[in-house]
């Protein structure tokens, strides 16, 4: 009985912490960002507006802040946009016409899509949400290439621009 009470302590003890966040403020940092996801945001809904299409999606706000914010970091490398929106969406997508809409298909999707994002070196944060996009939309096999492909690849290309155009950023630091 001691056992159990010692392991249940430490466990709570371990949520505990008295470290600092490790996040510096940068403003030029934040201007950057804050110009990389309105151009990149802004050219997906100049696309929304000029086509029959929808090319903005929820995740597409996320993964701009990992591309424009946290750059260096690996999640928010090209290989990792690009792949794990592809992945997620199209395990979103095969749930979605193989078992229907439901919450436990819902779960399913996000778990799998998490573990083969993993798998596959293309872990993507926001990506996890592209299956709750899929199914809870009911989306159709296009929508994998518009807005996914052509979405991500829109987001990195601006990305590949406006990270560059600072001297103390590099972006991509790998592309695979």
């Amino acid at each position: 009985m001691n056992i159990s009470k010692n392991h249940e302590a430490r466990f709570w003890r371990k949520m505990g912490s008295e470290d600092r966040s490790p996040l510096k403020v940068v403003p030029k940092n934040a201007l950057i960002g804050s110009i990389g996801g309105f151009i990149a945001i802004a050219l997906l809904a100049l696309l929304t507006n000029l086509t029959a299409n929808a090319w903005i999606m929820a995740p597409f706000g996320a993964t701009c802040v990992l591309a424009f914010g946290l750059w260096d970091a690996p999640l928010s490398q090209p290989r990792n946009i690009i792949g794990g929106h592809l992945i997620s969406t199209l395990i979103g997508l095969i749930c979605f016409h193989l078992f229907g809409r439901s919450v436990w298909v819902m779960a399913i999707a996000v778990g799998l899509a998490i573990g083969l994002m993993m798998l596959s070196k293309t872990t993507h944060p926001p990506a996890g949400a592209d299956p709750l996009v899929v199914i809870l939309s009911g989306s159709s096999w296009s929508f994998l290439i518009t807005p996914v492909l052509i979405g991500s690849v829109l987001i990195v290309v601006v990305a590949l621009i406006i990270n560059n155009l600072d001297k103390k950023r590099r972006y991509p630091t790998f592309w695979f």
